[in-house]
């Protein structure tokens, strides 16, 4: 595998079509549009020791995509492709903190986009998100913007950069590899994007996010996080009565009425069969993407798009980081399928390995397909 295959990682490489979206118009009800018949998924393997793995074959994993096993291909020879990144950092709230760190990153930079075709933008968000810098493949232009940044308000809109930045990179010509940077704290704060609306951009099949985070205080943590809602916001629609996810807990076996602190255990055995089937699975793997993205955005993102996530100290951690992404980067594993009969809406995805006792394997865990006639004029 190539430099650079990694950040081929995320993608959907045939015909992608979509419709524009902002911050504001994903706060509204405009939806985000993917067609594919090919999904890729990115993989990083480690053994016991942590150390990498790239030996394996196809035939050594087994997907599942809403719970029904896919067939697998290893992709080869896509790290020549051009790649489009979007550098997006917090310049207010706690990131205000951080912005001399900024200052060394085009460097580094350099060691993800070196020896391929690429454009590289900048985009700044404190309250509100800004284009700091439009694509271009000077790194010198990018590294004055990133040494230009004043600091910014009280406000950490993650959600909001993050959708500005995949705007920008839908805007890019089809064969780009499109990837983000997020160096950001760990909550939002004051973003006008939905969660729902923000896990259908993150899980934006041609795009894969790495984050690189500093810890938000306690305090934003409780008070931000109750922004977003309830624990399932909207909530998962009730099952059948005294069923799964009913409002009516029914009777035990005896015809006598299920207390509340009984009901758990009564309706998990009512759930297997009702959750067990694909697309009951993958809403509530949706709704678990939006609980995440409460707790922690950078981690969600990164895990939905098949990306990392790193913790940020200082200068120096990262530099490390951005050096074991560029060394994660030709070591992973590109694997690609057609989905069986796709149905529109959140897609679960499951990768493990066959018989492969000793290692493990992180990749994206979901995406999204849109029905293309919504977004249609």
């Amino acid at each position: 595998m190539k430099a650079l295959a990694a950040l081929a990682l995320f993608a959907i490489t045939t015909a992608i079509a979509q419709t524009p979206a902002t911050p504001a118009s994903l706060a509204g009800d405009s939806s985000i549009t993917v067609r594919s018949n090919l999904v890729v998924v990115p993989a990083l393997v480690r053994n016991r020791s942590n150390q990498l793995v790239y030996t394996l074959k196809a035939e050594d994993f087994l997907l599942t995509d809403n719970g029904v096993e896919q067939s697998l291909r290893l992709e080869e020879d896509t790290g020549d492709q051009p790649i489009a990144l979007v550098v997006c950092v917090e310049t207010g709230g706690s990131g205000s903190k951080h912005l001399y760190d900024y200052r060394n990153l085009t460097a580094m930079l350099e060691t993800l986009v070196v020896g391929v075709e690429h454009q590289v933008a900048v985009v700044g968000f404190d309250s509100t998100a800004t284009v700091l810098h439009g694509f271009t493949p000077r790194l010198d232009f990018i590294a004055n913007s990133l040494n230009e940044i004043d600091p910014g308000d009280e406000g950490a809109a993650i959600l909001d950069g993050l959708a500005t930045s995949i705007d920008l990179l839908r805007k890019q010509p089809a064969n780009y590899r499109r990837a983000v940077l997020l160096i950001s704290e760990t909550i939002d704060q004051g973003s006008h994007t939905k969660l729902e609306d923000a896990v259908r951009a993150v899980s934006d099949t041609n795009t894969v996010i790495y984050s690189i985070a500093f810890s938000s205080s306690k305090a934003d943590l409780g008070h931000e996080a109750t922004k977003f809602g309830s624990h399932f916001s909207p909530p998962l629609p009730p099952g059948p009565k005294h069923g799964c996810f009913s409002r009516d807990l029914g009777t035990d076996a005896d015809g006598k009425p299920i207390q509340a602190d009984e009901s758990k255990a009564a309706q998990n055995l009512n759930c297997i069969e009702e959750v067990f089937p694909p697309l009951r699975l993958a809403k509530l793997a949706e709704i678990g993407a939006r609980d995440a993205l409460r707790q922690n955005v950078s981690e969600s993102v990164a895990k939905l798009t098949g990306g990392e996530s790193f913790e940020f100290k200082d200068g120096t951690t990262l530099q490390e980081d951005l050096l074991t992404i560029s060394n994660h980067i030709p070591n992973r594993y590109v694997l690609s399928f057609h989905p069986q009969s796709p149905s529109m809406g959140f897609h679960t995805l499951s990768l493990r390995l066959r018989d492969r006792p000793g290692l493990s394997v992180e990749a994206r865990d979901g995406y999204w397909v849109e029905d293309p006639d919504k977004s249609q004029p």
